[in-house]
C-alpha cells in the first residue's frame, strides 16, 4: 500500500530535481565544451556566500517592527545571492578572456576563497553547522510546490531563448544566465546536487550527438534522482547526498558498461 504522506514529500522533491536537471544538462554540456568544470562549484559557493552574508546582516540588525525595514531585509536576502553569483560569473568571464591555461586553477582558487569566507562568517554562529549542511547538502526533501515557480519560469525563459537564438549560450551571455540559474538551483538542492546534475549526466553522454544524447542524459539524471529519493526514504538518509550517490552510479555504469565497447579500437 502506498504511503500518501511519503508521496506528498517525494513528489515535489522529484519534480524539483527534474526541473533542475532540465537546465543543468544544457548548461553542463556547455561547461564541458568550454573546459570550465569548476565554474559551477565556484558560482554555487559564491551564491551560497551571498545568502549567508544576507542572513548574517539580518541577524545583526535583528527583528524590526518597521514594515519598510522588514521588506528591505527580505529583498536583500533575495537579491544578495544573485548579486554575488552574477558578479562572480562576470569575474570568471573576464578571466576567461585573458587566459585559458590557468583559468581552471583560478576558478578553483575562487571556490576555495568563497568556501573559506563562509566558514569564517559561520564560525561565530551557533547554527553555523546547520547552515553549512543546508548549503552543501540542500533540503530537497522539504521542497514546496510554491518554491518551484521561479526556477520553473527561469527554465522556460532559457528554453525560449534557445529556441529563438540557438547559439545563445556560446556568447558571453552564458555567464550571467549560468549564474542566475545556478543560484536558483542552489536554493532548491544545495551545492553538491547542483554540481552533480550539471556535470555527471553531461559527462556520461560526452562525445554523443543528436537527440539520443539528450534523451540518454535526461534518462540517467531522472533515474539517479528517482533512485536517490527511494534510497533516502528507505534508509532515512539525507536526500541530496543520496541522489548524488545514485546519479554517480547510474552515470558511471552507463559510461563504463554501455559505452565502453563502442570506444574500444578493433
Amino acid at each position: 500500500m502506498v504511503d500518501i504522506s511519503l508521496v506528498t514529500i517525494l513528489l515535489p522533491a522529484f519534480c524539483g530535481g527534474a526541473l533542475v536537471l532540465i537546465s543543468h544538462l544544457i548548461l553542463g554540456r556547455q561547461v564541458l565544451n568550454r573546459g570550465i568544470v569548476f565554474m559551477d562549484l565556484a558560482v554555487a559557493q559564491i551564491a551560497a556566500m551571498g545568502s549567508i552574508f544576507a542572513h548574517l546582516m539580518s541577524e545583526i540588525l535583528g527583528v524590526s517592527e518597521s514594515p519598510s525595514q522588514e521588506a528591505f531585509m527580505n529583498a536583500l536576502e533575495t537579491a544578495m545571492p544573485f548579486i554575488f553569483s552574477v558578479s562572480g560569473a562576470c569575474l570568471i568571464s573576464r578571466l576567461s578572456s585573458r587566459t585559458s591555461i590557468e583559468l581552471e586553477a583560478m576558478i578553483g582558487c575562487i571556490y576555495i576563497l568563497a568556501a573559506a569566507c563562509i566558514l569564517l562568517v559561520l564560525s561565530s554562529d551557533p547554527h553555523g553547522a546547520e547552515h553549512m549542511s543546508d548549503t552543501l547538502g540542500g533540503k530537497i526533501l522539504w521542497i514546496q510546490w510554491s518554491s518551484l515557480v521561479t526556477p520553473g519560469l527561469a527554465t522556460l525563459a532559457l528554453l525560449a531563448g534557445l529556441l529563438l537564438k540557438p547559439q545563445l549560450l556560446t556568447t558571453n551571455l552564458f555567464y550571467p544566465i549560468f549564474a542566475i540559474l545556478i543560484t536558483l538551483s542552489v536554493e532548491l538542492a544545495g551545492v553538491y546536487l547542483v554540481f552533480s546534475t550539471l556535470i555527471m549526466p553531461a559527462l556520461a553522454v560526452s562525445g554523443m550527438t543528436g537527440k539520443k544524447s539528450w534523451i540518454t542524459g535526461y534518462g540517467l539524471g531522472v533515474a539517479g534522482i528517482g533512485a536517490g529519493l527511494v534510497l533516502s526514504s528507505l534508509l532515512d538518509y539525507p536526500g541530496g547526498p543520496s541522489i548524488v550517490l545514485t546519479m554517480a552510479m547510474a552515470c558511471m555504469m552507463f559510461r563504463w558498461l554501455v559505452r565502453a565497447p563502442a570506444t574500444v579500437s578493433p
